[in-house]
């Protein structure tokens, strides 16, 4: 199937996961990562089962804190 990451097309296997992804994306920091499919932000507790469909659009957004 195909998935759009972060503006890019990729293959992956159908009955791919989130948390299959990560890995496989080699996501620097998993635990500090929220993802984005289609718009809509998935909860970090659904990352196991939440599989993938063709076509989705995947961004992995970092939240840093800061300040003046």
């Amino acid at each position: 199937m195909t998935l759009i990451i972060a503006g890019e097309k990729k293959e992956y296997a159908e009955g791919t996961t989130v948390a299959q992804l990560i890995a496989a994306e080699k996501i620097s920091d998993p635990q500090s990562v929220s993802v984005s499919i289609n718009e809509e932000f998935l909860r970090s507790n659904q990352y196991d089962s939440h599989v993938l469909k063709d076509g989705d659009e995947i961004e992995f957004l970092y939240f840093m804190g800061g300040g003046c």
